[in-house]
């Protein structure tokens, strides 16, 4: 609330200590952090107990790590003088992190609510009709997502007389509701069909927009997953099919923007598995690869954002050779790219190896080859492609330097936190939800890492030599939001065209019979032998209405 409260000041504030307000504000949010565990804040209304405030192990990490992104997202941009953005981005941060620590469904969906009203500014900033066309979709997908977890807390508080967001189950009597909730939370969480909302938006924001985008809305929905549905079976092969899916689209995919988008889907998904998984090490882990790939993620989306920046495109056929004029934002784009592709060493790596633990325990084979599979091709698309095509790939067709100060500082604090997590993982394991005694620089999880890491960057070069990778040209990739934005309108529009033609004329005949009614009432009314009887329609609905009280009235008596 406090920062929701600061971005209101925002617009009157001058530009440079707009960025100290707003740094003031998330600090002060941060400082409630120290309240602990428990429930701090309570609203009585209209017969209603809305939990406000309520923290505990699970929000902690993840208010954490909402912080310093929020932080982050200032620092990165600094250059930006346009009030509105950054009063946007701080709204949005503040509605996350409200959203996290509700502790009953109506306040949740408020919070829910208020973050995709929040977010969408980011996406209207970039101020083309594309991403105008593109934030009206997100709305849209965003607010279905709030109505259904209304709709869903609406059911469960019938049956069970409780609003409070804990655990659900399904199969009982307000089986519909969870269901409502569950696929809400799923939208958010971009599931399969789900998602492209996901990849169709986050581009086509600004920059700094972008940014902000990859680290709030679908991980408050990986904490809501894990809060509201911990365990549950079908997470586990939801979760698979979000990490394998992605691969082939971002592989073909020329805009390197939209192909972190993908790759964040198919993180999305080692979470949702060990969300699905439910046992104290893989919520650890969900936990951990939120809070991890909040930093990576928004670290190679600030690297591609500054090449935005300074070259104005963000195409990989345009690209190229960038290594020589920027080669700060190469580092650091590189480290974000390890960091994804967890290699030992790197934040990623003592994240993904809980869920993959926790996972191997499970015994489900299939999926865990799925994932396996799923880190070789993270390694493909995010941390060779992205890099490679940005800086190395061509030469060079652009003069420019590097990105703004306050970018590069950005970038500069996001790769050091991702190589000093990997380092000395004891910290962020001490804040995770549950005590489990995990050690991931074992002899089997490094060499096992390593091999799967070396034969899928072989794999890169094979096809680049054989000239059989995908080559990066303009092109449209399909992806499932092609039934909302083609198919839905190619056939909607007949159906609504046909619709529309048989409810005029149904309009049509309606008033043909009033005007033949009205007609033969004129003649009785003005008829020579009965004479004038009363003196206009009005009087005669009146005398019709008193004829009809009579006969209601004979009949009840």
């Amino acid at each position: 609330m406090v920062m929701i409260l600061a971005a209101v000041a925002i617009p009157w504030i001058p530009h440079i200590a707009r960025q100290a307000w707003m740094l003031g504000a998330i600090a002060l949010s941060a400082w409630g952090l120290t309240n602990g565990a428990g429930v701090h804040a309570v609203w009585q209304v209209l017969g209603l107990e809305l939990v406000l405030y309520r923290a505990d192990n699970l929000t902690f990490p993840f208010a954490l790590i909402f912080h310093i992104a929020a932080a982050l997202n200032v620092i990165y941009s600094w250059h930006d003088r346009k009030w509105s953005e950054h009063t946007a981005s701080l709204s949005y941060a503040g509605a996350a992190i409200a959203a996290l620590h509700a502790g009953d469904l109506v306040t949740l969906f408020i919070w829910w609510e208020m973050t995709a009203i929040t977010s969408v500014f980011l996406i209207l900033a970039s101020g083309t009709e594309r991403s105008r066309r593109a934030a009206m979709r997100y709305l849209l997908v965003q607010v279905l997502s709030g109505v259904l977890l209304l709709a869903g807390a609406t059911v469960i508080a019938k049956h069970s007389g409780s609003l409070a967001f804990e655990r659900m189950t399904f199969g009982g009597a307000d089986n519909l509701g969870v269901w409502l909730v569950f696929i809400a939370f799923g939208i958010k969480a971009a599931f399969p069909f789900l998602n492209g909302w996901l990849q169709d938006a986050y581009p086509e924001a600004t920059a700094t927009g972008t940014v902000a985008l990859s680290a709030f809305t679908t991980k408050l929905a990986i904490y809501a997953l894990a809060r509201g549905f911990a365990g549950t079976e079908m997470l586990i092969w939801i979760g698979a099919a979000m990490t394998a899916l992605p691969v082939f689209f971002a592989v073909i995919e020329n805009d390197l923007r939209r192909v972190l988008a993908f790759s964040l889907n198919n993180q999305l998904g080692f979470m949702v598995v060990a969300v699905g998984i439910g046992t104290d090490l893989a919520l650890n882990g969900a936990v951990a690869h939120a809070f991890v790939h909040i930093l990576y993620k928004a670290l190679l989306f600030m690297s591609m954002g500054a090449v935005l920046h300074q070259v104005g495109t963000i195409k990989a056929s345009e690209l190229g050779g960038l290594y020589r004029q920027m080669p700060f934002t190469m580092v650091c784009c590189i480290i974000g790219a390890m960091s994804i592709s967890a290699f030992p060493l790197f934040s990623g790596f003592v994240a993904k190896s809980l869920t993959m633990s926790a996972l191997g325990d499970t015994g489900l084979v299939w999926v865990y080859l799925v994932l396996l599979f799923a880190s070789a091709g993270v390694l493909e698309h995010s941390g060779i492609k992205i890099p490679y095509f940005a800086f190395f790939a061509h030469e060079s067709k652009f003069e420019t330097g590097e990105a703004p100060i306050g970018m590069r500082v950005a970038m500069g604090i996001a790769a050091l936190l991702c190589v000093a997590i990997g380092i000395f993982p004891g910290p962020l394991y001490s804040i995770l939800p549950y005590a489990v005694d995990y050690h991931p620089y074992d002899a089997s999880h490094v060499v096992g890492q390593l091999q799967l890491l070396i034969f899928a960057m072989l794999a890169f070069v094979f096809l680049v030599r054989m000239k059989w990778y995908p080559p990066e040209i303009p092109s449209v990739v399909l992806n499932s939001d092609w039934f909302y934005r083609r198919l839905a309108p190619a056939l909607g529009r007949p159906l609504l065209g046909f619709v529309m033609m048989i409810w005029t004329r149904f309009i049509r005949v309606i008033v043909w019979y009033r005007d033949q009614f009205w007609a033969i009432a004129d003649k009785i009314m003005h008829a020579p032998i009965t004479g004038p009887t009363v003196p206009g329609r009005a009087v005669t609905i009146q005398a019709a209405l008193l004829a009809l009280l009579l006969v209601i009235g004979y009949f009840l008596a």
